[in-house]
């Protein structure tokens, strides 16, 4: 999955960069060039930065903001086998 996504991006991320430098009148750059760019590995940190963050952000509110007394939160301290039970 990680390696479709980082194929994807230096295929995709070379073709706008291509497009970009042929705007200023400079050559463009394939995927494997591309990949050894700064903005390559800009781009790709800059992305896993927003990933890290959003799963981070859910962890942290998810433990703060249980319903209580929901049917679909058992208590903290709940064994796992009296989860799913009644009243």
């Amino acid at each position: 999955m990680v390696g479709c996504r980082g194929c994807g991006h230096a295929i995709g991320g070379a073709h706008e960069y291509t497009a970009e430098q042929h705007e200023h009148g400079a050559t463009g750059l394939g995927a494997w060039q591309f990949i050894r760019t700064s903005e390559f590995w800009f781009q790709s940190f800059q992305n896993w930065q927003s990933e890290f963050l959003a799963v981070g952000t859910i962890v942290v509110l998810s433990v703060f903001l249980r319903q209580r007394g929901s049917a679909e939160s058992k208590p903290v301290g709940e064994a796992h086998a009296t989860t799913g039970s009644s009243g």
